[in-house]
């Protein structure tokens, strides 16, 4: 069972570490547009996933494509999730990492309010103290700037709205990435293909260390997600939970350290608000799972004595 965990734990802290270092890579494809790097990494990533699915023995989902609700349901969230990559990938190549990383720590308390809204889930005082500081942050934001900070949003509304759908249909995460890919590759292949022929593109048209990194973008989107579902099967969801704010974290100090950005008082305000937020609802969660334990120790004592 220790092993069990200790492979769980790697396999999470790789997956949201690849995650969070993601904007090294983006940088280097820094003079190739948003929409060329979106169609290779869609493109990419269809032979990538079917070469993990044969590698670690999951089939192919046939019946998925025969119920057309879950077909539906896919086509949206194929369009949430490349419209959620397009924005991250224009943020970044336009020195706006901060705002991702934003997003990102935005993205949970915005999932919380999702579940309330949609799928009944009950608010705690801990959540309702969490979205309070983050809908504020959110306003700070927005005063300060004078206008909607639309790339945190849109991240963390596209990315939120994905997992909310994503659990109306039983399907794997991989299997779940393949159909995805699938819908939208006759597109991106189709703007692959026009970029060569015009000669507009950077693909084939650049140098090779550029093709090469245009080919990676498969094994960037496809990797670390194989790494999350086998850490996510071997660790408590709750930990899983935590480990998410590894990737913003590290996307902030990228942003900070290495490449550069303003961070202003602003920012600081805003930030420290989601921070905040994040903390008090981490509390929350931590107290409602040791309450849980004990509830069930407490059943199991009681069973004993009868």
């Amino acid at each position: 069972m220790q092993n069990v965990n200790r492979a769980g734990y790697i396999y999470g802290i790789l997956a949201f570490v690849i995650w969070g270092l993601a904007p090294i890579y983006f940088k280097a494809l820094e003079g190739v547009s948003a929409l060329e790097i979106l169609a290779h990494r869609v493109a990419w990533s269809v032979p990538v996933v079917l070469i993990i699915m044969w590698a670690i023995k999951r089939p192919f989902p046939k019946n998925i494509l025969q119920d057309k609700k879950t077909i539906g349901i896919l086509i949206a969230t194929s369009v949430l999730i490349s419209g959620n990559w397009l924005a991250f990938t224009w943020a970044v190549t336009n020195e706006r990492v901060l705002e991702t990383s934003l997003g990102y720590f935005i993205n949970p308390l915005f999932s919380v309010a999702l579940g309330i809204m949609f799928l009944k889930e009950k608010l705690t005082n801990w959540s309702k103290i969490a979205l309070l500081l983050a809908t504020l942050g959110v306003l700070y934001r927005i005063v300060s700037l004078g206008s909607l900070p639309w790339i945190s949003l849109w991240l963390a509304f596209s990315f939120g709205v994905y997992g909310l759908l994503r659990k109306q249909v039983n399907i794997g995460p991989l299997q779940g990435l393949l159909v995805e890919t699938l819908i939208v590759f006759p597109f991106t292949a189709g703007y692959i293909i026009y970029l060569w022929y015009t000669g507009t593109g950077a693909f084939l048209h650049n140098s090779v260390s550029i093709d090469w990194l245009l080919l990676a973008g498969g094994v960037i989107t496809t990797v670390p997600l194989a790494l999350f579902s086998a850490g996510a099967r071997l660790l408590p969801l709750n930990t899983i939970g935590f480990m998410q704010y590894l990737a913003p974290s590290l996307t902030f100090l990228l942003a900070v350290f290495a490449f550069k950005e303003t961070f202003n008082i602003d920012l600081l305000i805003t930030f420290a608000l989601i921070w905040a937020g994040l903390i008090i609802y981490t509390i929350g969660v931590v107290r409602q799972q040791n309450q849980k334990r004990r509830d069930r120790k407490s059943a199991a004592k009681l069973m004993e004595n009868q």
